[in-house]
């Protein structure tokens, strides 16, 4: 039963003032639709900057190329295709990858089990997911620990109930209690079973993307998964300018099986790419092109994503810095190659390096999220939930971006020009030396007139003070708990739950445990 049926029931028991007050309290969860941009895209690079990235992508896959490794059957297609092979480097002609991608779509829907959910990736749109592959979780009670498969479900619950997430994500966090071989399984039952949003598949073998689609097959009908794409999954390309058997594989399971892949260079700055904005970016152009292409050789008209890891590196220690200005220009004009070549567009997230959900974290959060939605992204993983360079999902954290993801929502609407916009009855009314606050628009408008946080703290001082002091991670502590304690799962036909349950019982159960 929905929130919204249960607060339905209530209130017809009740009647009057108590039917009104249940209304109130009962659990309550709204979803937005996914974001159409109603502003333009900040671009940052002219024409001729354009012009001279594309040409010197061009010329890394002619004269440099590429590596396919230990992949025999993807040598032979660009062979086949007019490339130059030498061992395991493939040399592309100029012009060749452009016009293979020619044939990916520029947008597709991705298939909720809920249909009111279901997602447009491409165009316009912005599609936010949560954080994706960190092997620790951290919470304020417990700390930093590794990740469990409870953990996993419990993330999923918390994306489930989350407004502005529009999709259910694939690895939220690792569930380090399940075996390798196995824990893809009950990380997809998790998925299809405890959201009815949009998911991703598994990519860390291509026998786990095939199993990936048959449960697919499972939950939605063979028919229907082989006329509709009902996954997005994370594609990896091994940076600079590799492209390895295990990604590869499952690209080669989803693009033949008409599942939508992103295909995204993972770039550290300075360590797998240049250190130079240009430089980098026409790195990720030529990854990008040759992984684009190859999907279209196995199966022309495969969706496929233009994807952009990128972050820098910390010369002084290693480590990956996030929220630089840097990453944002990388960000900003990979969103332009990407239109230019007609493809939706991966980028940005809830990226930090912080340990702790703290003004770090907020800092290049927030940077990394408004440069993404500035710079045109369509598919935007790691929107909630990531801490530590990637390392942990933090609980807190998640729902403190969550939250702040109804701001992307709000600034992509554009300004509302229409008479209510306007307000000039406003401004008659009121006129010199009154105030707004009881006037007719104003009480019209007042409700959806300003976006209000779910997570912030906007009392008086005193107020605050009575009510412990509490910081931001602790007031999303709180609501971490409330969610998870008002959870109710969305309803799935008995027969297809007990269908993927007996599947991922009998696969679990044909083979030993592999903890490597």
């Amino acid at each position: 039963m929905t929130d919204e049926a249960v607060a339905e029931r209530r209130g017809r028991r009740a009647g009057g003032g108590a039917a009104r007050r249940a209304e109130r309290t009962a659990p309550r969860t709204e979803f937005a639709r996914f974001i159409t941009r109603n502003i333009p895209d900040l671009e940052i690079l002219n024409a001729e900057a354009l012009e001279i990235i594309e040409a010197n992508a061009e010329t890394v896959l002619a004269e440099i190329g590429v590596n396919f490794v230990d992949n025999p059957d993807a040598l032979a297609l660009w062979k086949d295709a007019g490339a130059e092979i030498d061992g395991e480097r493939v040399r592309i002609p100029r012009g060749l990858a452009r016009r293979l991608c020619a044939t990916a779509p520029r947008t597709f829907t991705q298939h909720a089990r809920n249909p009111e959910r279901n997602v447009e990736i491409g165009g316009r749109n912005l599609v936010l997911a949560p954080v994706y592959g960190p092997p620790f979780v951290r919470d304020v009670a417990a700390g930093r620990r590794y990740a469990t498969i409870e953990d996993f479900r419990s993330f999923v619950k918390l994306g489930q109930m989350s407004t502005y997430l529009h999709h259910s994500g694939g690895t939220v966090c690792e569930p380090t209690d399940v075996a390798v071989n196995k824990r893809h399984l009950d990380m997809l039952h998790a998925h299809m079973t405890l959201s009815d949003k949009p998911y991703m598949g598994s990519v860390t073998l291509p026998e786990r993307a095939a199993d990936s689609v048959e449960m697919s097959r499972l939950l939605f009908g063979a028919d229907f998964v082989d006329r509709h794409t009902v996954m997005t999954s994370l594609v990896n390309i091994n940076s600079p300018l590799t492209f390895d058997s295990v990604m590869m594989g499952a690209l080669e399971v989803y693009a033949r099986a008409g599942q939508a892949c992103i295909i995204s260079p993972f770039i550290v700055g300075g360590a797998m790419a240049p250190v130079t904005v240009a430089g980098t970016l026409t790195q990720v152009l030529a990854e990008v092109l040759a992984g684009v292409a190859y999907s279209q050789l196995v199966r022309p008209g495969a969706p496929v994503i233009f994807g952009a890891f990128v972050t820098s590196i910390d010369m002084n220690s290693g480590a990956p810095t996030f929220g630089t200005p840097e990453a944002a220009q990388i960000t900003l004009g990979a969103g332009q190659l990407a239109r230019r070549l007609g493809l939706p567009y991966r980028s940005a997230g809830a990226f930090c390096g912080s340990k702790l959900p703290d003004a770090q974290a907020a800092y290049e959060t927030a940077n990394s999220l408004n440069i993404g939605l500035m710079s045109g992204v369509n598919f935007m993983l790691h929107a909630c939930g990531w801490l530590e360079g990637g390392l942990v999902s933090s609980y807190e954290k998640f729902v403190m971006d969550a939250d702040q993801l109804g701001i992307l929502h709000r600034l992509a609407a554009g300004v509302d020009i229409s008479a209510g916009g306007q307000a000039m009855e406003a401004i008659r009314e009121v006129g010199p030396g009154g105030h707004y606050l009881g006037c007719d628009h104003t009480q019209a408008h007042y409700k959806e007139a300003f976006w209000r946080s779910g997570v912030l703290d906007y009392k008086p001082f005193e107020t605050w003070e009575e009510e412990g002091a509490r910081d931001t991670a602790t007031l999303a502590a709180a609501k971490v708990a409330r969610m998870l304690g008002d959870y109710e799962a969305p309803p799935l036909d008995p027969a297809i739950a007990e269908a993927l349950a007996d599947y991922v019982a009998r696969k679990k159960a044909a083979v030993p445990d592999a903890f490597v």
